[in-house]
């Protein structure tokens, strides 16, 4: 009998062990599974901003908007042909910016708009997802492409940011592109800077005009942006300005500010902003948008939606952000008339946009 009852025992026992391995196997393979999954690289995207403001179609002839558009979506194609080949977000959202840079249609790099003293003072900044590093420059005038300079410091130095001449004499330590002030001259934007000089000296003399045209209006405006996520689940962000139209004494804007202008982490988002940028540096615009996400658990497009919508506007300030999640959901959100924009899914699904209604 006690035979019996012994033989009993050691089945159950065996068949528990059987079960718990077998329970322990399944979890394992579900742990092994997961990052598997994640490596496969089917998520990834790309959005992109060339500026906000008083952007109505009814100021736009068919050609300038076509030549908008047709800038907007080469440079997000370029941004994601390096997502999709296994490039980093990192280098997706700098060949990106460089194409905005180079173009004269935006305020950053080539087209960045005049200070008071009709120079060019740009600003730049970058941020990894993956690390948190971050690195920006603010107030240079002969850096080609402001990103670059802003990623090399992120990279090679042990600062976040760097201003002016010292700027300048890192990125030639680096190897960064140097031109000639002249190069960042355009009568396009020195004729802004005219207008708006004479409605300032007009709103002096006591009449009532400033601000009457759009272009003087949005004055302030004027950034482009990227963010991307790429293959390996990692995010990043950056943006490039030439800042705000007849600024005096060396004003800095949000977009070299990390946590104001640009803002990435992988448990979050990745944000690039433009607008009035002393209200976003007020608001801490890209940061908490990441924060409502993290500390709330808002969705991107609940975060975005009431830092932009209700934050920013009640504080008296107005503009947009791009963003991406670690998701892959993208949001677009600004409180003007409209906002340069365009995306790219992990399908190759391609959207740009210009006005509010798009």
């Amino acid at each position: 009998m006690k035979q019996l009852f012994l033989l009993v025992g050691l089945t159950l026992l065996f068949s528990c062990k059987k079960e718990v391995k077998e329970e322990v196997q399944k979890d394992t393979k579900a742990n092994v599974e997961e990052p598997v999954k994640k490596q496969t690289g089917e998520n990834f995207g790309i959005v992109i901003h060339g500026g906000a403001g008083t952007i109505l179609k009814k100021n736009m002839t068919p050609e300038k908007e076509a030549e908008y558009k047709a800038k907007l979506e080469e440079a997000v194609r370029v941004g994601h042909a390096i997502l999709k080949e296994g490039g980093t977000s990192l280098e997706a959202i700098e060949k990106t910016i460089n194409i905005l840079e180079d173009s004269p249609l935006f305020n950053a790099g080539k087209g960045a708009v005049f200070t008071h003293h009709e120079t060019n003072e740009m600003d730049a900044s970058v941020m990894d997802g993956a690390t948190l590093n971050a690195g920006a420059v603010a107030g240079v005038t002969t850096v080609k492409n402001p990103i670059n300079l802003a990623r090399q410091v992120m990279t090679n130095s042990p600062h976040v940011l760097l201003s002016g001449k010292g700027a300048e004499q890192f990125a030639k330590e680096r190897g960064i592109e140097i031109v000639d002030p002249s190069y960042f001259y355009t009568e396009a934007r020195m004729n802004t800077l005219k207008r708006v000089k004479e409605r300032e000296a007009q709103k002096t003399a006591g009449k009532k005009t400033a601000f009457y045209d759009a272009t003087i209006k949005d004055s302030k405006f004027g950034t482009v942006g990227c963010v991307a996520l790429d293959k390996n689940g990692n995010l990043a962000a950056g943006t490039s300005t030439g800042g705000m139209t007849n600024k005096k004494w060396n004003r800095i804007g949000d977009s070299p500010i990390i946590g104001a202008g640009t803002y990435a982490n992988n448990k979050t988002c990745a944000v690039s902003s433009t607008g009035w940028g002393e209200y976003f540096i007020r608001a801490m615009v890209a940061h908490d948008i990441s924060a409502l996400m993290d500390y709330k658990g808002m969705s991107l497009k609940e975060a975005a939606s009431l830092v932009i919508q209700k934050k920013v506007k009640d504080l008296g300030g107005d503009g947009g952000i791009v963003a991406i999640d670690h998701e892959g959901n993208i949001a677009m959100e600004f409180n003007t008339a409209g906002m340069y924009r365009a995306a790219m899914n992990a399908k190759g699904d391609v959207t740009v946009g210009i006005y509010k209604e798009e």
